[in-house]
Order: structure tokens, then sequence, then C-alpha cells
């Protein structure tokens, strides 16, 4: 209908092979590359404006002017010729400059993507298909000047990838625009979950808002309530109740959507004629958008139930819902109510594959849920959809991550259940019968209650905030500590008699943990926790509630609370991790004692709670000797290099190569307690030079025959030295663990006794088994419930293993009671 210039850029007129053109100056080179061109006269693009041209076709004769230059600033300079054809039935911007320069809408195109009979050449020809005809077409009439293919973004359908077409229709709109300012304001008021999202993407949205276009030509769907006459009166229906009064067939009850309400006509208030419904409804978008209010059936009833729903405390969706859902909430409460619908809202980032690439049915990279559930399990699903990233970031989804996260967490969590299982059927515990008073309890057992309480107020506290990674985070660090330092130093108590007080602490906190914890993570995964809370509760107690996810929320028992027992094993159990790195680092199996574990503990405090747990840590590490030490200075050589980066800063970076050479003629380890001091100084030919902790780089070397970690300000030193007593007993714990890893392969019950056979065939190295056994014989019966350990007669018998360089063959059998 028109073509647009860019009024600011500079155009021209030129001839070339006794042609004249009109385009961009800018352009020139680039369109007619090469070509004698002759330039005969310059203008702007607001010198255009308003001269008519001949349309390529006649198709259309609007009654409107049509077929001149317009202007308009969205036209660019960064390829065709700067002169853009507008259409203002196909295109935003095209409808934008139409309107602004009344142009006619002309629609040459029906609802099936095909041209309209008035197009002859291509009538009933999808527009798409009849390209190629009508670049022949133009080109056999002299009117095309070239043609090629040039790549651009293009819409196609998100379900089929069909192309989609810019098409202009009549519409119905809400005037959102004349409450822009007061939306804005409210979406202030909203707590947003990631914050950004609320100034950022969804604030951006809402300054470029426009008008709702709210009516979609549906065969079924919820009508917009307008009814219209001839004669051009329109009314809008504002109930049920209004729509049975105006009627003027009578019904009791009647069918509220498209088509039924259809049937309804009602008296002109102008003409008396008939009204009926238009044909259009109502945007499914309205629908979701109003159920703040339409979900009560507001204001007609139930009143105060929504005035105590209304704001919804928060909603939950995907990130494209700031175009969707979460805008048409907040559009429909403002007009409404005057206020947002909702308090706050967590914004759920997309799912990609692996790779991180959109899933898609047509990439084929779209993971089966229920063949997910099948292999791992719901909860396994949930749990690493929650824990792997915040909400509102986007997320890989794998398979491998989804059995990571079950191994990691859940598979953890089971185990202590299935061991709390076993051993408490066999000790027939009940926890209605055997309880304990937590102050009478061992202080391993209080410390594992306070930490439960902590996690309790942790989650709740990470919830309340809408981080639920923070909260499973949480979980993940409690089972992890709940398996791996509560349940494996209980172990042994839980071999005893629940008669003994310390093994019925020890089974009276573990079920309360274990059903205290199912309730926590009751709405992360349903499953696992229905089933604790089954077996341990509902079993049990009839008065209990019937399920899980009937009981309460776990609340904080402050009294069970015990910061200072936590902070001590906590220390303990750093003081731990750190012994296991130097073992692991100098290939020192934990299996292997040794003599002594020196511990640097600047921290009064820490050094108290090591003393008072000092048996802990012996017992973990395997060391026969635990001594603290407030200065590690005789355990570590520090090794002190400048900072070149930092240094070549600042007022020093002349001196870098004396600096670099004081430094390794100095001692480390008194520059090292130097610089923690606040400062290393000296001088460099008569310059003072005063070295900060960001200066250095700071190297460790163990001293003597010690295996050295450090975190922060604690460091453990493991002497490495075996004497021959050492050497013997970790050879019998050595072989404790083939005989248990042998029970374990046979299938036997842990009560089960045994009897156990040895051979070794190296006579030297039988030498060392028989010292071993004579020391240490009884420890291994004890550990294995063996009931005898005698040489092998056949040494072809039983299994073959390497204890710490000695192949010695085991042979173990189930020793039969009467």
């Amino acid at each position: 209908m028109a073509l647009c210039v860019n009024p600011r850029e500079t155009y021209c007129r030129l001839t070339w092979e006794g042609d004249d053109y009109y385009m961009a100056k800018a352009l020139v080179g680039t369109v007619l590359e090469g070509k004698d061109v002759t330039i005969t006269e310059e203008m702007t693009g607001s010198d255009l404006k308003g001269m008519a041209y001949e349309p390529l076709y006649h198709f259309a004769q609007p009654k409107e002017k049509a077929w001149y230059v317009v202007a308009d600033d969205y036209v660019t300079m960064t390829d065709g010729t700067g002169i853009v054809h507008i259409a203002p039935a196909f295109g935003e911007d095209d409808y934008r400059v139409g309107q602004a320069n009344n142009l006619p809408v002309v629609q040459m195109v029906n609802l099936e993507g095909k041209f309209k009979p008035e197009v002859t050449p291509w009538a009933g020809r999808f527009v798409k298909e009849a390209d190629g005809d009508i670049i022949r077409d133009l080109k056999a009439s002299g009117k095309l000047f070239s043609s090629g293919r040039i790549k651009h973004t293009y819409p196609f359908c998100w379900r089929c990838d069909s192309p989609l077409l810019y098409y202009a229709r009549h519409s119905w709109f809400i005037r959102t625009t004349a409450i822009k300012d007061e939306i804005i304001a409210n979406n202030k008021k909203i707590n947003w979950y990631p914050e950004h999202i609320r100034d950022g993407r969804f604030g951006n949205f809402l300054e470029n808002m426009i008008d709702w276009a709210i009516s979609r030509d549906r065969y079924w769907g919820t009508p917009l309530p307008i009814w219209k006459c001839h004669c051009g009166h329109q009314i809008l229906i504002g109930s049920k109740e209004e729509l049975k009064k105006r009627a003027l067939k009578k019904f009791d009850e009647i069918e509220l959507h498209k088509p039924y309400v259809d049937e309804v006509e009602i008296a002109c208030d102008k003409c008396g004629d008939l009204m009926k419904r238009v044909p259009e409804v109502i945007d499914c978008w309205f629908d979701s958008g109003a159920m703040h209010t339409a979900q009560w059936h507001y204001p007609f009833e139930n009143v105060e139930k929504f005035k105590s729903q209304f704001p919804a405390d928060f909603i939950c969706e995907a990130v494209d819902q700031t175009r969707g859902w979460f805008y048409s909430l907040l559009v429909t409460s403002t007009f409404l109510h005057k206020a947002p619908a909702y308090k706050n809202v967590v914004v759920l980032g997309l799912i990609c594959d692996k790779n991180g690439i959109k899933m898609s049915k047509s990439k084929g990279n779209v993971l089966d849920c229920m063949q997910l559930f099948d292999k791992y399990g719901a909860d396994a699903v949930r749990w690493f959809l929650y824990s792997s990233t915040a909400p509102w970031n986007t997320r890989r989804f794998f398979e491998d991550g989804i059995a990571e996260a079950q191994s990691r967490f859940l598979g953890t969590l089971q185990n202590v259940y299935s061991f709390f299982v076993m051993y408490a059927n066999t000790e027939n515990f009940d926890p209605k019968q055997h309880t304990m008073p937590l102050a009478q309890r061992t202080e391993l057992d209080r410390w594992i209650v306070s930490r439960f309480n902590r996690v309790v107020g942790d989650v709740r506290t990470a919830m309340d905030a809408f981080e639920v990674t923070r909260a499973t985070a949480a979980m993940e660090t409690f089972v992890d500590e709940l398996s791996n330092w509560y349940v494996r130093r209980s172990r042994r108590r839980f071999w005893g008699s629940i008669a003994d007080a310390e093994s019925l602490s020890a089974f009276v906190t573990l079920w309360e943990v274990l059903v205290g914890f199912s309730r926590l993570v009751a709405p992360f995964t349903p499953f696992i926790a229905e089933s604790i809370y089954q077996n341990l509760v509902a079993r049990i107690d009839a008065k209990a509630p019937r399920s899980v996810h009937l009981c309460d929320y776990p609340v904080v028992e402050t009294a069970q609370l015990d910061e200072m027992l936590e902070r001590r094993m906590g220390f303990v159990m750093r003081v731990v991790q750190l012994g296991r790195a130097a073992r692991n680092e100098d290939n020192l199996k934990v299996r292997q004692p040794l003599a002594e574990m020196k511990v640097v503990a600047p921290e009064a405090a820490d050094r108290a709670a090591l003393e008072a747990m000092q048996a802990i840590v012996m017992e973990e590490l395997n060391v026969k000797a635990v001594t603290m030490l407030s200065d590690g200075g005789a355990l570590t050589n520090y090794i002190i290099k400048p900072n070149f980066r930092t240094i070549g800063k600042g007022p020093y970076k002349a001196f870098i190569p004396k600096i670099k050479a004081h430094l390794e003629a100095a001692s480390g380890n008194d520059v090292h307690k130097a610089i923690a001091a606040g400062g290393y100084a000296f001088e460099i030919d008569g310059n003072p030079v005063t070295l900060k902790t960001e200066d250095v780089e700071v190297c460790t070397q163990a001293a003597g025959e010690l295996a050295v970690q450090t975190e922060g300000t604690l460091t453990v030193a493991l002497d490495k030295k075996l004497t021959r007593p050492l050497i013997l007993e970790g050879l019998a714990r050595e072989l404790v663990n083939k005989i248990q890893f042998m029970r374990k392969d046979a299938g036997l019950d842990v009560q089960d006794r045994i009897r156990a056979a040895w051979y070794v065939a190296d006579e030297a190295k039988r030498a060392d088994i028989v010292e071993m056994l004579l020391n240490h014989g009884d420890y291994i019966c004890q550990e294995t419930l063996a009931v005898s350990l005698q040489a092998l007669t056949d040494p072809t018998a039983g299994s073959e293993w390497n204890c710490n360089g000695i192949m010695v063959r085991v042979e173990i059998s189930k020793e039969q009671t009467q």
C-alpha cells in the first residue's frame, strides 16, 4: 500500500543502463557493486514523502489513498535499498506505519493462508508456495531488478514448524494502556524470585505494554459476553442472572460456553429488534488470569472467603509466563481490585537436555518421564529437579544426573532406614514401650537430635524465602552426617541389646530422627517419606495421622538445640576430614594404624573440644595418640613466592627481581609468621618494603615424615613412621576387611557366626601372618563373628586376597547352630 523511507537518511536518483532508480545513497555500493552508475540527484527521505508510484499489481482497488511514499525511523541502512514495501495487514511495523499515515488495510489472503480470488494468477494457492511463480512473473514483465535468498529471522509454529504469517484481523481489546501506571506500580509490590525479573524482563514488558486483544475465533470456549443488534447497538452482560432476566426465551440452567450460549437472544434497547451474541470467545489467558476472583464466584458469593484468600501468597510458573499468566493475573487484578493478585512469584527456568539445548520432540532430546519413574522412582526425578540448581536457573535434565541424585541422597536415606529396620526387628524395638529422655542419652545422640532441629530451622527459613535448593542442600548435608557419622559411629550400639542403656539410646534416637525427617522431606520426596512413616509410625500407632502428608510440618524444638555440642562435634568432624585427606594424599589406608596425629588449632575452644572428643578422633583416623598444638611452625615448612600480578601494580614494581631473591634466601616460616601478624617488612637498596597477604603466594611442605593437611587456621599432621606392632595391627585389620567382604558376598545375616581358615604359600610371609594372629587373633574373631580361625588343610580352597602385599587364601563357612 506504500513505500517507506527513513526521513533522516540521504537518498539519491541514479541512472544505470538507461533506467532511473531511487535508493539510499549508503547502499548504492552494495546493491550496484561494480556497476557504472551516475547519481543525478540527492535528497533526504523526508523530501520523498508523498511521492506517488506505480504498484507492481492492481489486484486491490482501495477507496483510501495508497501507493505513495511515507517515512519512518524503523527503516535501516543495513541491507536492501533503504526503501521498504508497506503491507499494513502483514506486519507489526507495517500496521503501525499504516495507521500513522491512514493507509488502507487490504487483506488479499484468507484465514487458510491462501490468496483470495482477487489475486487471479494465484488464487487458492498457499502464499509461501507461490513465491517462485511470483518471481518468475515479475521477471517476465521486466519488473524484477534481482532475486536471491536472504537469511533472516522468521516465525514458525512451535508445534509443527510450519511457517507463520503476520495477519491483521478485527479484534476486541481491553485498553490496558489506560491503567499502565497502576499495573507497573502494583508490580513493584510483588516479591520476585529472582528479583531481577521484576524490573528486568517483566518490568520491560510492562513498560512496552500494548492493549490486550482478548477475542479469539474458536468453535468452543468462554463467550465474549457482548450482544449486538443490526442497528449497531451493543451491550455487555455482567452476570448469569442478568442474562436470565434479559433472555427472550426463559431458562433455568444453560451451558454458558460457545456454541450453546449463542442460542440466547435478547431485545435491543434501541430498536426493539433481536440482539445476538458476537461470535468471538475470550482469550484463554483471560480465563486463567481471572482465577483469583472467578474461583470464588466473587462478588456474587464467598465474599469473606475471597477477602481472606486474596491476594495469593505465591504463584509459580516458567519464565515464559512473563508474557502469559503472570501478566494476565496482574492486569485483571489491577482493573478489578486495584491490587496485585499475588504477593510472591517464583519464576522457573526452562528445562534443557544435558547439552543445554531446549527439549523438543522434533529434536529427539525429550526424556520419557514415565520411563524415568519406572527406572529411578518419581522421588529421584523430583529431588534432582529441586537440588540441581535454583528454580529460576535454566536446568539441564539428564538421566545420569537423576541416577546420581538417587544414589547421593535417596540411596543414603534408604540405607539408613533399612539399617534401622533390620536391627529394630532383631531387637523387637517398640517406640511406644522403649523410650528414654533426651538428657539421659549419649552425647552423640544429643548431637544428631540437635542437628536435626537445626536442619528443620534451616529448611523452614529457606522455604519461607522460596529457596528450595538451599533447603535440599541442608537436608543432603544432614543425611550424609546421619549416615557417615552418626550411624557409622553408632553401629556397635545397634549390635547390642536394647536392655543396654547405650543401645536403647541409639534405637530411640534414630527412630525419632527418621520419623521427623520423613515429615521434613515429605513435600520433596513424598513416596519414600510415606514408606518410612507407614512402617515406623502408622503401622504401630492407630491414633497417629494416617499419612505423613496429614502430619504437621516439623518445627524447631529449641530445648533440643545444643549449639556448643554442634560446634564441638563439627570441629572434630573437620579434623577427621582433614586427617582422611592427609591419609589419601600419602596413600595411607585408614585400616593401617599410625602412632600419632598432631593438630594445630589456635582457638582454645577448639583445642578443648578436641581434648573432650579425643577418643573419637583416634578411632576414626586409627591413630594411637593425638597431640594438640597452638602453633604449627614445626610441622610445616613454608615456601613464600612473590605474587607478580599484585606487586607489579604497586609501588614495588621495580624491585620484583630483588624481592624474589630476598624471599628465596629468607626463612619461609618467619616470613609467613610476619605476614600473618600484619606484614613482612624489609629493605631493598635502602628502600622500605612491606609485603601483605595479597603480595605473596604461599606453598607448604611437610616437615620430616609427616602427612600434612591445612584448612584455614586448622592443620593436621600424621606421623607416617610404621613400627612392627603397627604393621601387624594393620595386617589384622586388612584380613578383617577381606573376611567381612566374603560374609557379605555369601549372603550371611549380620548375626550369623562363621568358621574361618587361612593359608599362605610363601613361608617367609606365613611367619608374618602367624605373628599377627598371635597378637590379634581374638580381635579378628570378634569383628567377624568367627568361632574359630585355623590353618587351611586344603591350600586350594577358599579365595585368595592381597593383604598388604601378602597373598592370603581364606575360606569361611557358616557355623551350624543346634
